[in-house]
């Protein structure tokens, strides 16, 4: 199927981010006129080949001459009109620049795929992602299929001992009763050879010899009933064997990666529940057959002979089914919950000394017998050894309730699990500050640890040691650190799903951008109700890696990513998103949840969408330069002479949003236009939202003055009510001024200039007059004002 049929039934929410991806300088009709032509073309070659795009640029125009004709003939004026305004608009802007219509097409169905794979991985990913985890695979059904077999051989095993037994009681009370009546039993059978040394050799009466006949038919059906029960044992152990592995190799290893991915903001983790069934269940069957073979023995040691099959394979199976449990019994001790600092449950596997952290262990196989049975231990680094002297990490001692015994009461479902509530870190203090010497010590956010959890197992005669780890941690002492700690797991969890790998940051690999993307979109989707767009992660990945066609596949650095700084800037690429992920988080989550904020979007695109918009509309963006967060908006407006002007505000920090919400500021911001009249140049939130309808309801309703408590008899007028508004002096006062003297882009000068927490209370009358007297002076550079406005038109008493 054709990649545009493709995309035409995704749901909703995709197409929205497809119809994101096309404007004017690629316009949505022409993909869909020529979509089969279009997909056939080699765009990422002629975007670096300017001989080659030329060529396709002219087969371009012929295409859309060739759909003018037919809808000529359709007689179609509508599309006619729209082809030929999309073929004069082409030839003006890229007869002379073929390469960048090119790049333009190849970045679209670059973004058309990425956005295809996004939608197809979320469908197969959505039963991993469903919290009850009732939806069950193909795979997991045949899982099911298999245990219900093993159950089921198992049970049959069970009446085969039953037959076993019963045939053997019959055979030994007969040979014993004509071994009493002095009859030898014949020697002209092997198998019976053992049994009929100690009798006489004397010529047996044919009653007697009928006699021996039968016993030595019940003895080789008794053989033959043993071998095949030896035989069948055997085969049950193998699917035991391959179930087991299914189990613990392919549905709990899946598990667990899906757990580090959850602890790295992906979707949710399904519940052990169901893991737990299936362990459980394969632990009883192989404690049943275990119980059988022990049954065998006891069976070969009432009635023995020459070629015993109990004899020869009882051991080999012993010694299976025991291996089978104890792996069994090994692998069910899991990690249910990572560690974690209950102030920030968002990011795991951090953890601050001093500070308390909780996690929880759990066995999967939910045998009652085990209730308070098992006490378990909770050790930091208890592998390190020498690897922590070749890394030079700092040493820890766990503190608080560092034991705990498990118990079915404290989980909801009855599973056997221990949560410890109650731990933290202290620091070892050594001679070199808790290092231990080495001139290869890792940076202290770079440094893993593993925390272990430790415990004894007896069982019907098994003792078995368990013992599972942590993710590794990051350990940090001040929360300053919390950035770049986070990244490290970040880093981490999504290149490995190596358990144990402590030394992973002495050698970093490298990630691909597609990896890094959909990490980043989860920084958002795991706090908010909306990720990033594809728009918005090729905006991110142009700040990384530069500008390119196509970034699937590109290569990123961990000192790219996290360490080194972004071109021009002063701080790293992580340093900048994480900021911006706490501005939204703690200050603009509702205004991005509803998708007001294009967020990230280059200056080219953000003028391409903006750029044919009426007046007053304007959209919201983040800001590139700074380091701490901030996020600003960009409006279109008309000059004197009609031309269209992009104009953007300084940027809104978390300083200024703690004094005033953003949707507030938008309401109320006001520009000083030539004549000292504030006006907004706010109009319709990109594309055409009504800025009344998107923000409206996240402002303050104004509440009514109401006089001040005290004597009803007092004539003292109420309080003014007032309103905090941001201005900003019109660009039109700039107009003189030369080049050298304005912001770029767009930015005009004093705009905000960090004055948005500054509180100005006035008064009409005194803002009338601040505005006669600068309508009188030489106009010049305002700075944005927030100023205190007062809506009542009385004028209070002096106090």
């Amino acid at each position: 199927m054709a990649q545009w049929n493709q995309l035409q039934q995704l749901e909703t929410r995709y197409l929205e981010q497809l119809y994101h991806l096309y404007s004017d300088s690629f316009p949505m009709e022409l993909r869909q006129f020529l979509a089969p032509w279009i997909e056939s073309q080699d765009w990422a070659y002629a975007a670096n080949k300017e001989s080659h795009a030329t060529l396709v640029f002219h087969n371009l125009l012929g295409e859309i001459d060739q759909q003018y004709s037919r809808f000529l003939q359709e007689n179609n004026v509508l599309y006619q009109h729209n082809l030929r305004r999309i073929k004069q608009h082409l030839q003006s802007k890229y007869l002379e620049k073929p390469m960048e219509i090119a790049r333009i097409v190849a970045r679209c169905l670059w973004e058309e795929q990425r956005l295809l794979q996004t939608a197809t991985t979320a469908a197969q990913d959505g039963t991993a992602s469903h919290p009850s985890g009732t939806v069950v695979t193909e795979k997991q059904q045949i899982l099911e299929h298999n245990l219900q077999d093993i159950r089921k051989r198992v049970q049959d095993m069970e009446q085969k001992m039953k037959m076993l037994e019963n045939l053997q009681d019959d055979f030994d009370f007969n040979y014993k009763t004509l071994k009493s009546q002095g009859d030898n039993p014949p020697n002209s059978s092997p198998i019976c050879s053992e049994l009929s040394q100690d009798m006489n050799g004397n010529s047996q009466a044919a009653a007697t010899r009928q006699k021996m006949s039968q016993l030595e038919q019940m003895l080789s059906a008794l053989d033959q009933l043993r071998r095949q029960i030896v035989t069948e044992m055997a085969g049950l152990l193998s699917a035991m064997d391959f179930v087991q592995k299914n189990l613990t190799d392919d549905e709990l290893a899946d598990w667990k990666r899906r757990q580090q991915i959850a602890c790295i903001g992906g979707p949710p983790n399904i519940c052990l529940d169901r893991l737990e069934t299936w362990i459980t269940s394969l632990a009883e069957s192989q404690l049943q057959i275990r119980q059988q073979i022990k049954k065998l023995e006891e069976l070969q040691q009432k009635v023995s002979y020459k070629g015993d099959p109990i004899i020869q394979h009882r051991p080999a199976l012993e010694e299976k089914i025991v291996d089978l449990f104890r792996n069994l019994m090994k692998s069910a001790f899991v990690v249910e919950r990572q560690p974690c600092m209950p102030m920030h449950p968002d990011r795991p596997l951090v953890i601050k000394t001093g500070v308390q952290f909780t996690n929880k262990v759990r066995l999967l196989v939910k045998f009652p017998e085990l209730n308070y049975q098992l006490k378990i231990k909770v050790i930091i680094d208890k592998e390190s050894g020498d690897v922590a002297a070749i890394r030079g990490s700092r040493k820890f001692n766990i503190l608080g309730t560092n034991t705990k015994v498990m118990n079915m009461e404290e989980s909801n479902n009855g599973s056997l699990s221990a949560e410890f509530k109650h731990l933290t870190l202290r620091e070892q203090r050594c001679g070199n500050g808790g290092r231990t010497n080495s001139d290869a010590s890792l940076i202290v956010t770079e440094e893993l640890h593993l925390i272990t959890f430790e415990t004894e197992v007896y069982h019907q005669g098994l003792k078995i040691d368990l013992e599972t780890h942590s993710l590794p941690v990051v350990v940090i002492s001040n929360i300053c650190q919390m950035p770049n700690a986070w990244a490290s797991i970040l880093w981490y969890n999504m290149l490995t799903n190596h358990p144990k790998n402590v030394n992973f940051f002495t050698k970093p690999p490298v990630g691909t951008w597609d990896q890094v993307a959909e990490v980043l979109s989860w920084q958002f989707s795991s706090t908010t109700k909306r990720g990033l767009t594809i728009e918005q992660l090729t905006t991110l990945a142009e700040k990384l890696l530069g500008p390119c066609v196509n970034y699937s596949g590109c290569q990123i650095t961990w000192a790219k990513f996290c360490k080194e700084n972004m071109v021009g800037k002063g701080f790293s690429f992580w340093v900048w998103l994480d900021n911006i992920i706490d501005l939204v988080k703690k200050y603009i989550l509702a205004l991005w949840n509803e998708g007001y904020i294009l967020g990230f979007i280059s200056k080219e695109r953000e003028r391409a969408i903006l750029s044919p918009k009426p007046p007053g509309t304007f959209l919201l963006r983040f800001s590139e330069s700074s380091k701490e967060g901030g996020i600003t908006f960009t409006w279109v407006e008309k000059d004197i002479s009609g031309k269209t002007q992009i104009q953007s505000v300084e940027p809104y920090t978390k300083q200024q949003l703690n004094s005033m919400s953003f949707a507030e500021i938008i309401m109320g911001y006001k520009i000083m236009d030539a004549t000292n009249i504030l006006v907004s140049p706010l109009v319709y939130l990109f594309p055409e939202i009504p800025k009344e309808d998107a923000f409206g309801k996240y402002c303050r309703p104004e509440a009514a003055p109401e006089a001040e408590l005290g004597d009803p008899c007092s004539t003292i007028q109420p309080y003014l009510k007032t309103k905090f508004i941001c201005v900003t002096p019109c660009p039109s006062v700039f107009m003189d001024f030369p080049d050298s003297e304005l912001l770029g882009n767009g930015i005009f000068p004093g705009t905000n200039s960090g004055n948005t927490s500054d509180l100005f209370p006035m008064s009409p009358r005194t803002l009338d007059s601040l505005m006669h007297n600068e309508a009188e002076a030489n106009p010049g550079p305002l700075d944005s004002l927030t100023l205190d406005m007062e809506l009542s038109s009385d004028v209070a008493s002096p106090m």
